[in-house]
């Protein structure tokens, strides 16, 4: 199973420099048949409470071998702006730098809630990995709707940038990773270059996870309407597609079989325009796996998710 599955991981991250593919690649499912079983009887929703029980005895704890974590450091002047630097206890110079920007339906969501493990479980992966970890909050909706976001984004790179190589970090080497409404800010952020923090916007690399990314052809639902506003005459404006084409930013996009539908067809939609200008990033469809449960999962025995990130990072070493 694993040779397999390194073929197709190795297959599609080639894009269509090499193998020109716009089909879904549908990775096999690594989920404990436990918790698998327990995930469609979930079914196909966002759920963070019930699944965050399912991952989280499979998760490290503090405090965390080899792993020096700064916490709470302020990068702008909002009481959100604030991030969490993960580091090997011996930081090497140069490594790169794994930012993560969290979800929830753009008006919630935290980088970590009391002593959950989660998100620190994506930091402790980008330092297994040779990496520093970046974990920020950002401001919400509805009081802080388009295009706060992806300001703060602007202004947690541009602390990144001025000050991770004390830390270890390549700053020239920074991969920009968002989930669910963090994925739709992290491609709004490559997608609109007024946001961007350098020309060409600062980054090697992007982790697009079950993301929105045109508001236009979204469901349109409260949480879009909190960020993105009511007047769906400006969505098209806001679309993230056409920006992500021109910025030729290497991606990784993936979203979860268990993932709403709506998840499912942005991602499709994103893949189809990029493989229309000849960028197929690889599109993958990660079976088994649920909104959630493909993020919790980082870190652990399931390693099919960690295994598609590490093939971009070596991309871009």
């Amino acid at each position: 199973m694993r040779a397999v599955l390194t073929a197709i991981l190795a297959a599609g991250l080639v894009g269509c420099a090499g193998v020109p593919t716009s089909k879904t690649v549908e990775v096999p499912s690594a989920v404990p048949a436990q918790i698998a079983a327990e995930l469609l009887k979930i079914g196909p929703i966002v759920a963070p409470p019930p699944t965050e029980k399912l991952y989280a005895p499979l998760a490290e704890r503090e405090p965390y071998a080899g792993v020096q974590v700064r916490r709470d450091v302020r990068y702008g002047t909002d009481a959100r702006n604030l991030l969490d630097v993960f580091t090997p206890v011996k930081p090497q110079a140069n490594q790169p730098v794994l930012v993560f920007v969290h979800g929830g339906a753009f008006m919630r969501g935290e980088r970590r809630t009391g002593d959950s493990p989660f998100y620190d479980n994506i930091m402790l992966w980008a330092v297994r990995q040779g990496m520093v970890g970046v974990n920020m909050t950002y401001r919400l909706a509805p009081a802080h709707p388009w295009p706060a976001a992806q300001q703060d984004i602007q202004s947690a790179l541009k602390w990144v940038r001025e000050n991770i190589a004390a830390s270890g970090g390549n700053p020239q080497r920074i991969i920009l990773m968002g989930h669910s409404a963090g994925a739709a800010h992290v491609a709004q952020y490559l997608a609109h270059p007024q946001f961007h923090v350098v020309p060409g916007s600062g980054l090697a690399g992007a982790v697009l996870l079950s993301g929105l990314f045109d508001p236009s052809t979204a469901e349109s639902n409260p949480p879009l309407q909190a960020y993105f506003g009511k007047d769906a005459a400006q969505y098209p404006a806001r679309s993230a597609v056409p920006g992500l084409v021109a910025a030729k930013v290497p991606l990784l996009l993936a979203y979860a079989e268990l993932d709403p539908q709506d998840f499912h067809t942005q991602s499709e939609q994103l893949n189809a325009a990029l493989c229309q200008a000849g960028q197929c990033p690889g599109l993958y469809k990660l079976m088994g796996h649920s909104h959630m449960s493909e993020i919790y999962s980082i870190n652990s025995a399931d390693k099919t998710v960690g295994n598609l990130m590490k093939q971009l990072v070596d991309r871009v070493r």
